[in-house]
């Protein structure tokens, strides 16, 4: 018992100076309690295989699936319509709405779809990140008070009650209370709120690209001018010819940036960008996107009865950089690159890229830079899938590629997968609240189709999508319940508070089970805490002859309302990277919280559930 307490302190001491990561300090707290004995292997490593450690891994994958498609931005933006440009009108639609969806859905699940949309949103706002992060995260636990399927504790008070005797609760027994928690909560946050953004610098995720973003590189390569958008019907003879063939440069003096296929239809829509060669195939309702004359655009779809497009803003607007990209390359001082002509780098056909323009000092040239030879500092700018460009990058004997092309690549917006996310999402929440099946499984679920059906360029992609911090600290600290529960330290502090604060009349007792229950949830989850405090505050009603449900109900909430902490809920350890807190910050913010919320309560629930 000794061991545990000292081991779990010496956690919260480390946790709070924030030197060593706390995933890192999790880890070590749990190889303490298995070497002194206290939890065997299997034991310690439970919490890896615990359903809502997978869910929390899954729910990453959805959320980076609905940040990948450029669905986040969509609602990001109409809740910013919403809040318009007050401050304190955005803060209260983020806050609410999560507050409201977490009634439904589980509140790692709320956070977890929440997050990426509210990253998105404070972006576009010009807004730290980090004053909405960890206030959502605590809206969707006071959410889940609004609802019986909202947390989980709510189901084990309510299990408790009905093995009771009492009469079962039904949906909506939680609101009246609940709404209470909601509403006084956000008004609470809303100052509180502006603490965690003081003293605090923009957060980098470490993967934002180094060099110019690929819009810059369009603008500064003037790739927008003479650009025209090309479709191919089904009646046009082009159909099954290549572009060498077709010799556009020669015959048209147009150069060919992109062919597109459209493939599917709706929310199963597909679009495949290939970077053009001499042997790529023109089929029916394929786009090119060409570079060149108005003159010879026009000739050459009145030649093979192509439909073009004459407004160059909807062609501007319809580029895009899906399965191809853009990079520029530095060929170093000696290299064999320099003193050769363009044509003769034939990167082409060596490294399946197109070279579209030459950087030379301040001076940008696209145009008749076939025969221009390298010389030392120039830098060429080369078009072709994310693939080969990265590949390219890991070749550094003759080169340096500017910026991160992978990195880039993963934040290009797929923004025609967005209805399928959504539909995708919108099942996942369906099956969440409804239960057609276990909660685990519909996350998995969602998350593979995530995957299937295109919406990561590739499965390492939606891997990257995953906070490993945050899914490791969660799964290491669930085990330390079971180390309370099996060496009798969580009975006895339970217990001892108990029978000091029973004499003194049935509130003080409610608030002594609360607070109880409050203080354990710091440490363990708020789960394992209801399992365990549940029959210990039925017994202390029963005893002192009063109804046990005002009791239960102080359970739960406690149970729940748990904000001082970043690993008390899964919740508050999911928002901690991503808004860049430290372990005092959630002791600045959410300790008042959790002690106001509580005091508050103590008096509400007795309100609404009289002894």
């Amino acid at each position: 018992m000794i061991l545990t307490i000292i081991t779990l302190a010496a956690a919260a001491v480390f946790f709070a100076m924030g030197r060593i990561r706390s995933d890192v300090v999790a880890l070590i707290a749990l190889v303490v309690l298995v070497c002194g004995g206290i939890l065997d292997v299997s034991e310690a490593l439970s919490g890896f295989s615990n359903p809502i450690v997978i869910m929390m891994a899954g729910l990453f994958v959805v959320g980076g699936a609905v940040f990948n498609s450029g669905l986040a931005k969509m609602i990001g933006a109409r809740l910013s319509k919403l809040g318009g440009n007050n401050p304190t009108r955005l803060f209260l639609v983020v806050v609410l709405a999560t507050g409201v969806i977490g009634g439904f859905v589980s509140n790692t699940g709320t956070v977890a779809l929440m997050l990426p949309i509210v990253v998105s949103m404070a972006a576009s706002s010009k807004v730290s990140p980090a004053r909405f992060l960890m206030p959502i995260a605590f809206a969707s636990s006071i959410g889940g008070m609004l609802t019986l399927i909202g947390t989980p504790p709510n189901l084990v008070i309510a299990e408790v009650w009905e093995e009771y005797g009492g009469t079962p609760l039904t949906m909506f027994s939680f609101f009246p209370a609940g709404i209470i928690c909601l509403l006084v909560g956000t008004a609470m946050l809303i100052p509180m709120s502006r603490w965690l953004v003081k003293g605090k610098k923009k957060q980098h995720s470490g993967e934002e690209p180094i060099g110019c973003s690929l819009g810059k590189l369009v603008e500064e390569y003037n790739l927008n001018e003479d650009l025209w958008r090309i479709e191919v019907p089904k009646s046009s003879p082009i159909n099954g010819l290549t572009l060498g063939t077709l010799s556009l440069r020669s015959n048209y003096g147009l150069d060919v940036l992109e062919l597109r296929a459209d493939k599917g239809s709706g929310i199963l829509k597909n679009i495949v960008q290939e970077a053009p060669t001499a042997a790529s195939t023109v089929d029916s309702g394929d786009t090119l996107f060409v570079r060149g004359s108005l003159d010879g655009a026009k000739r050459f779809a009145k030649d093979y009865s192509l439909r073009l497009d004459e407004n160059p803003e909807d062609t501007r607007r319809n580029l895009q950089f899906y399965d191809i990209g853009l990079a520029e390359i530095i060929p170093l001082p000696g290299s064999s690159l320099l003193k050769d002509s363009i044509s003769k780098l034939d990167f082409r056909n060596r490294f399946n890229l197109n070279i579209l323009g030459v950087r030379r000092g301040k001076e940008f040239t696209t145009q008749g830079i076939k025969d221009l030879v390298l010389q030392k500092n120039d830098v060429l700018l080369v078009q072709g899938t994310w693939e080969d460009i990265g590949q390219l990058s890991r070749e550094t004997s003759k080169w340096v590629v500017l910026g991160q092309p992978e990195s880039q690549a993963a934040h290009v917006t797929i923004d025609y997968k967005a209805p399928l996310v959504a539909v995708i999402m919108l099942a996942m929440i369906a099956a969440l609240v409804f239960d057609f099946i276990p909660a685990v499984m519909a996350v998995i679920i969602a998350a593979l189709l995530m995957v299937l059906s295109g919406c990561f360029r590739s499965v390492a992609d939606a891997y990257k999508t995953m906070n490993w911090e945050s899914i490791v600290l969660i799964a290491a600290m669930m085990p330390m319940s079971l180390a309370l529960e099996k060496t009798g330290a969580g009975e006895m502090f339970s217990s001892g508070l108990i029978s000091l604060l029973g004499s003194f009349g049935p509130h003080l007792l409610l608030a002594g089970i609360y607070f109880a229950t409050s203080v354990m949830t710091l440490f363990i989850s708020n789960t394992a805490t209801a399992v365990l405090m549940a029959p210990i505050a039925l017994q202390s009603a029963v005893a002192y002859g009063v109804s046990p449900l005002p009791f239960l109900f102080a359970v739960s909430f406690g149970a729940s309302l748990c904000f001082a902490s970043p690993f008390s809920t899964p919740p508050n350890a999911l928002v901690m990277t991503a808004g860049g807190y430290s372990f005092t910050d959630y002791l600045k913010v959410g300790g008042p919280l959790q002690l106001i919320m509580g005091i508050i309560m103590i008096f509400v629930i007795p309100l609404v559930f009289p002894f």
